[in-house]
């Protein structure tokens, strides 16, 4: 018998950059055992950056949508995972047997305001990336631990 994939939301604030970016490496990296999606608190829509920046590293996130997490409350995931502190402090309860778990990163539009150039603010996109790339290598075991 085949064991399905296990499902796993990404929810931050906009659901423009970090969770994008988790739920595209998802896909691409662990798309065999998980489920991904992504959503946030509010929809921003979907930053250009972050689609460049996964783009450059082969994932194309272009065809993902911006969405909030009301739309998602009926879904039963196994794993939330809320990756900015205001996600996390808001997170809303989901049903049954979810378990949410909190693993932040870096705001790559926030940091980029202060940027001078483009490849400047490019460089905070692609630090989070890497580091949201690394953390979902991890998956799904690292969530069985939290």
């Amino acid at each position: 018998m085949m064991q399905s994939k296990r499902r796993i939301l990404f929810l931050c604030t906009g659901n423009s950059c970090r969770s994008q970016m988790a739920e595209g490496w998802t896909r691409h990296l662990r798309g065999d055992v998980l489920e991904p999606w992504s959503a946030g608190l509010e929809a921003h829509g979907l930053n250009p950056r972050a689609v460049r920046v996964m783009q450059e590293a082969g994932v194309d996130i272009s065809g993902q949508k911006s969405q909030r997490v009301e739309e998602m409350l009926e879904v039963p995931f196994d794993f939330v995972v809320t990756v900015c502190g205001h996600a996390d402090e808001n997170c809303p309860l989901f049903p049954g047997g979810t378990r949410v778990i909190h693993r932040g990163f870096d705001d790559p539009p926030k940091l980029a305001q202060a940027a001078e150039t483009e490849e400047e603010a490019l460089s905070h996109y692609r630090r989070v990336r890497d580091e949201i790339r690394d953390f979902v290598t991890t998956l799904p075991e690292a969530l069985n631990r939290e």
